[in-house]
């Protein structure tokens, strides 16, 4: 009997989603603050995506790989920032046990494919600069197509598995989430049930699934920084210095504020701070990413004018 009850509660279980404050009075200001963000977010993203396909000069790999990234942002924001909102106008914290699961689900892939796609965009300026010769050839547009259906099938099945893996947890009570969305490891330590496979699968998804992308990115970087050094010329330095200097900034942002911030912010043990270490890697870097890649570089900033038939 005790055993269905149990099961009987996962069913019908609700989370509570504690956000940043409790405090009333603070609510219109941080539901002004995550709207303004949020619509930055989209609008930005969603600017980057049709300069790309209106600019005949952007249909390039580089331009490819940096649209499907501006997608990929707005779905991220998507996924926990209306939630949010909503929790924040009806006075609610409340989340549904399916919903908890949807939104890690859709967190875990689409922070997934944000990850490998700037791997994937680092690979691309390796071969842009270490290989200028043979670009063409090998960034043709079926090899970047390709690229993008494995980055989007390895996150489909990350976020599947590890989100199975959630569901063979009981949760025996109303559960309190210190956090603005249903975050994994938070989901996890809830459980009362084992959850050492769980911890195990996600230590191991951590290696795979972000060191390995990471040390893409760093051996691709390593190849660029040698044949940058190579070049006589300081113009010429500069001028393939400049083609990656937009990914490398937002390398900086995601990874620094994702495993810097948060990673500090966990051993401090601090909800609050692991809160807002979230919000930079979910939210602020999405939204500064359009600003990032337009405030540097000449292409974006002609296509904008175009695309608005004005100065901007």
């Amino acid at each position: 009997m005790d055993h269905m009850e149990t099961r009987n509660n996962t069913r019908v279980l609700e989370f509570l989603l504690l956000g940043f404050s409790k405090d009333p009075e603070l609510q219109p200001l941080f539901f002004g603050l995550f709207l303004s963000m949020y619509l930055v977010t989209v609008l930005g993203n969603l600017l980057i995506i049709l300069a790309t396909i209106s600019d005949s000069h952007l249909h390039t790999p580089m331009y490819f790989f940096l649209s499907n990234l501006s997608f990929v942002d707005i779905c991220l924001t998507s996924t926990t920032i209306p939630k949010m909102l909503v929790n924040i106008q009806t006075q609610s914290k409340v989340i549904t046990y399916a919903g908890c699961i949807t939104q890690m689900c859709f967190f875990l892939f689409f922070i997934e494919v944000d990850n490998f796609l700037l791997a994937v965009m680092a690979y691309d300026r390796y071969v842009a600069i270490c290989h200028p010769l043979h670009y063409t050839v090998i960034m043709n547009p079926r090899f970047c197509g390709l690229l993008v259906v494995v980055c989007w099938i390895l996150s489909v099945l990350h976020a599947l598995f590890q989100s199975l893996m959630v569901l063979r947890l009981s949760f025996c009570t109303h559960l309190e989430i210190p956090h603005f969305f249903c975050e994994p490891n938070h989901v996890v330590q809830l459980a009362c049930s084992d959850t050492f496979l769980n911890e195990v699968v996600m230590d191991s998804a951590l290696v795979l699934m972000v060191i390995g992308p990471i040390a893409g990115i760093v051996y691709s970087y390593a190849k660029i920084t040698s044949s940058i050094r190579a070049i006589s010329s300081a113009q010429g330095k500069y001028k393939a210095f400049s083609t990656c200097a937009s990914h490398l900034s937002i390398v900086s942002l995601f990874y620094g504020t994702g495993l810097g911030v948060y990673l500090s912010s966990a051993a401090a043990q601090s909800s609050h701070s692991k809160a807002t270490a979230s919000l930079m890697y979910t939210t602020i870097t999405p939204m500064l990413n359009p600003f990032i890649y337009s405030l540097r570089n000449k292409d974006v900033k002609r296509a904008l004018k175009s695309l608005f038939g004005r100065k901007v």
